[in-house]
């Protein structure tokens, strides 16, 4: 009877043991390992890496293993250039002429001179900034404007410099715009007749009061020869007959209109004058010829002799 009491004590036992057991194994608790993975998890950072940073690293390396072979690179790169090739060639996309507008033919040739384009030509290829500052960079245009037309034109439109004067220096004449901009060589002084010529240093930065004298000076006609800068501060108004107006710094205009009046009304510069000096003007000043002067005394001392004779 000890016997089976001492059996089923222990029998009874290995029971509560077997429950101790399945209540540690259900127990929810996480264990450490488990608890800081947890933790990471909800750190947004760590998930970015995971969501992202994982599968770019691993194509990366897949990436930089495939690449290391120089066969498979220079493969690659003949697929993108015949697939680059292959839309940049597409019709559409094809510029077949250069249109240029709003220049001379002087221009013109320039400008195909200096944008050497062969067509057809896909516009992929064509530097449309480059090609507005080279054509800008020619004298006679003020600004230029190029863009891709339908059709496959490429079209330039020119603002070109309007000639305002000539310009007299020791290289030669050359015509400049109304702010003094060089714009090009005139080869002959009958190919702008109606232009004034100027000369002197200077003269390119005061178009603008040329023009205004030029103007003024228009009922002398064609004696009109030019203007001349003087000092960088005023200007000669040069006549035929090597006769000057010499106008004051300040005050130009008014200054040539009074020599106008004058003449108008009593033909003073038909006479025998070689300067008219306005630079002072509450005394202007008149300078007669030598040949006037000379023959001035003449008549002076003929005058003389016949009232001491009478």
């Amino acid at each position: 009877m000890q016997q089976v009491g001492a059996a089923g004590a222990m029998g009874q036992g290995a029971r509560v043991l077997n429950r101790s057991a399945k209540r540690r194994k259900s127990d929810p608790a996480p264990s450490r390992w488990s608890y800081r993975f947890q933790r990471l998890m909800l750190t947004p950072l760590f998930r970015f890496s995971l969501r992202v940073g994982v599968p770019f690293a691993l194509t990366c390396s897949l990436g930089l293993v495939y690449l290391s072979d120089e066969a498979r690179r220079t493969e690659l790169q003949d697929v993108i250039a015949d697939m680059r090739a292959s839309i940049e060639e597409r019709p559409e996309f094809m510029i077949k002429l250069m249109d240029v507008s709003g220049a001379s033919e002087e221009v013109i040739a320039a400008i195909h001179e200096i944008v050497p384009i062969s067509f057809p030509v896909s516009s992929f290829d064509l530097e449309l900034p480059e090609i507005q500052r080279t054509v800008q960079g020619l004298n006679p245009v003020r600004r230029a404007d190029v863009r891709l037309q339908p059709g496959g034109v490429l079209q330039i439109v020119v603002d070109e410099r309007e000639t305002a004067a000539l310009w007299r220096t020791r290289d030669g004449l050359f015509r400049i715009d109304e702010e003094g901009v060089y714009i090009g060589l005139a080869l002959d002084r009958s190919d702008h007749p109606t232009l004034p010529i100027l000369a002197g240093e200077g003269a390119d930065e005061a178009v603008t009061e040329a023009k205004a004298l030029m103007q003024i000076a228009a009922p002398l006609g064609s004696r009109v020869k030019g203007l001349v800068r003087m000092g960088s501060r005023r200007w000669d108004v040069v006549l035929d007959r090597d006769q000057r107006i010499l106008l004051p710094e300040e005050g130009a205009l008014r200054a040539l209109e009074r020599v106008i009046a004058l003449d108008q009304v009593q033909d003073v510069m038909d006479r025998d004058l070689a300067r008219v000096d306005m630079r002072l003007a509450h005394r202007p000043t008149i300078r007669m010829n030598e040949n006037a002067v000379q023959e001035l005394w003449r008549i002076k001392t003929t005058a003389v002799e016949a009232s001491q004779n009478d």
